[in-house]
């Protein structure tokens, strides 16, 4: 019922939903030990009984195997009961015990078994079910007139929910006796039918029942007149097999499984299949797993008691990935959001996601990210760039493209001398010996202040760009760049002094920031940063995070004091620029590597001398 129910509740399958319902022995081949003259004919008679129980006149034939018109077979109790309901199968006299198998040829759904016999029904029998193709078996129900004398089980008709019945096991009627299973019937009746509790009761790949015991029909004698002794044999009308599709509540639809062909059978229109067509983004033969690019949570089946579909959800992968996987540790470092990773990251990206660039490459700002070229190779100068010591390359920075510059080199492709450098080659720019600037070819000092020459580039695109940090930085022993040498001025340790002086400088910012990457652009320096702690702030709303220091004095003075090491963590004091809201860092500037004491002799000293 629960699984018809779903069937009908959504023929377009937007909530769960399960394919048709049918026969599965329609189409396919019933086994059985025996059919009766097989061999050679047998003869048989079968009794049966009027309302006062009394044997009616026999009736008595021949089985023969080779005669289609006298031959029983197993085939004739899948045939359609409505167009053919008198063809019967028959065992052989001699079989005191028999077996009805039907092997399928996938998982699928059974919901309950009904059989006619045309004999009086077993004295005891079992039916059984096997979810491994045949290795293993478990019984479904066992059937039998005394429940606890032939199987020693408690009986259903006393005890609800026993596995052993006598409901179905008298010799009345002689024919057309029935034996019904449902395979939701109580304990189960009330379970979601694709819960993991119904599915192991539902699933089946193979059924057989085991008829154990033969009756015959104790009818009573219609007259003095002697009667042929009846033949004792198993005879059964029809063998119907309810159930269906094995889909999970995610298909209302199959096809036949790769090499199935099913057997014609008189009457018989309507096969079952066993390979779902899947909907809510699954996908497998029975839609048990997600499709290839939607596994950002664990796959679930549909639940049969709301309709809720359970659909499988896509993962981001930003256009450059066609398949992804479920990672349960992404999974739960998400709080139970998002644990889908991409497979294979195409058009050089990289990340969980493909949200970021591969080392060796940029983000091209004027794309959106998902197109299949936003990711640019760096162009960094063969000779004016640093080589990190991640590998044989240079790499750029992912979100901007700029690249690390050797000593003294200036510009996003490190493709020319600072102001006040020359001899751009293998080993960087060096210092002019000069006040000011000098020729950067021949490293000739110009005559006067006024013949200096300044190299000013365009201020580049500023966005925020990959959601991760960047993948590159400088740490403490890696590249080198103008920042790591001093040049013409010799940068001194900083004390922390009279707490009179540190005030009388009136910084307007201090932080505590930790130098992710720093980039000389030539007509100005910058240095990435992460702000961990606003110690104080004047003017300018300062926030933890990412951020951007211009250190004056790399340009204006041509030397790189004071020293930030990409990498390190450092308590910076210095001056706010409201005009143009920067940060700046110049030789009157406090730098020093952070300390936690010198953290709190800083915050000390603004609180009870500063004010």
């Amino acid at each position: 019922a629960g699984l018809g129910g779903v069937a009908a509740a959504s023929s377009p399958c937007e909530k769960a939903c399960n394919p048709r319902m049918g026969n599965l022995a329609h189409g396919r081949a019933l086994r059985t030990d025996t059919s009766c003259g097989r061999h050679a004919a047998e003869p048989f008679c079968a009794y049966s009984e009027d309302a006062q129980r009394r044997c009616r006149r026999p009736s008595c034939g021949r089985c023969s195997g080779a005669h289609a018109g006298l031959a029983h077979p197993p085939a004739a109790m899948a045939d359609s009961p409505f167009r053919l309901p008198r063809t019967w199968w028959q065992a052989a006299q001699d079989a005191p015990r028999e077996t009805i198998r039907l092997d399928l040829e996938a998982a699928f759904y059974f919901t309950h078994l009904i059989m006619v016999f045309k004999s009086p029904r077993p004295a005891a029998m079992v039916l059984e079910r096997s979810q491994d193709f045949g290795e293993t078996w478990k019984p479904y129900k066992y059937f039998a007139a005394n429940c606890s004398a032939t199987f020693g089980l408690e009986d259903d008709v006393r005890q609800r929910g026993a596995i052993c019945t006598s409901r179905y096991s008298s010799p009345f009627p002689c024919t057309g006796g029935e034996v019904i299973f449902r395979a939701l019937s109580p304990p189960y009746a009330a379970e979601d039918p694709y819960s993991a509790e119904a599915q192991a009761q539902l699933k089946i790949t193979n059924l057989r029942v085991r008829l154990l015991e033969r009756q015959g029909c104790p009818c009573l004698p219609a007259g003095p007149a002697p009667q042929p002794p009846p033949s004792l044999h198993y005879a059964i009308y029809d063998f119907i097999v309810k159930g269906s599709c094995f889909c999970n509540g995610h298909a209302d639809h199959c096809i036949p499984v790769s090499g199935f062909k099913p057997i014609k059978a008189a009457g018989v229109f309507h096969v079952v299949h066993g390979k779902c067509m899947c909907k809510h983004n699954t996908a497998g033969s029975h839609c048990q797993h997600c499709a290839p690019l939607y596994n950002d949570q664990p796959w679930q089946a549909a639940d049969g008691k709301t309709g809720a579909p359970r659909e499988c959800q896509s993962c981001k992968c930003n256009g450059h990935a066609d398949t992804c996987h479920f990672d349960m540790d992404a999974w739960l470092a998400s709080g139970n959001r998002s644990g889908g990773v991409c497979d294979n990251c195409q058009h050089n990206t990289e990340g969980q996601h493909c949200q970021r660039c591969k080392l060796g490459f940029y983000r091209d700002l004027r794309k959106p990210f998902s197109a299949p070229d936003t990711c640019k190779p760096c162009s960094c100068h063969p000779l004016g760039s640093a080589v990190l010591p991640l590998g044989p390359r240079t790499f750029c920075d992912p979100s901007t493209g700029d690249c690390p510059c050797k000593p003294g080199v200036a510009g996003p492709r490190c493709d020319h001398c600072l102001p006040g450098y020359w001899g751009f080659g293998a080993y960087g720019c060096r210092p002019c010996d000069c006040a000011r600037s000098c020729d950067p070819h021949t490293g000739d000092c110009h005559g006067s202040s006024s013949d200096v020459t300044w190299h000013n580039e365009a201020p580049p695109f500023q966005a925020v760009l990959n959601e991760s940090e960047p993948t590159w930085g400088w740490e403490d022993e890696q590249g080198f760049s103008a920042l790591r040498h001093s040049g013409k001025c010799e940068c001194k340790e900083q004390v922390l002094g009279n707490p009179k002086v540190f005030c009388g400088m009136k910084y307007t910012y201090v932080i505590k920031t930790k130098i992710l990457s720093a980039h000389d652009k030539g007509s100005h320096a910058e240095v990435s940063v992460k702000i961990k702690k606003v110690l104080k702030s004047t003017k300018l709303k300062i926030l933890r995070g990412k951020r951007t220091l211009y250190p004056e004095s790399w340009t204006n003075r041509g030397c790189t004091c004071p020293i930030l090491n990409p990498g390190l963590e450092y308590l910076v004091a210095g001056h706010e620029d409201v005009r143009t809201g920067r940060l700046i860092v110049n030789m009157k500037s406090f730098v020093h590597q952070w300390k936690s004491a010198l953290g709190r002799k800083v915050l000390e000293i603004l609180k009870r001398d500063c004010n």
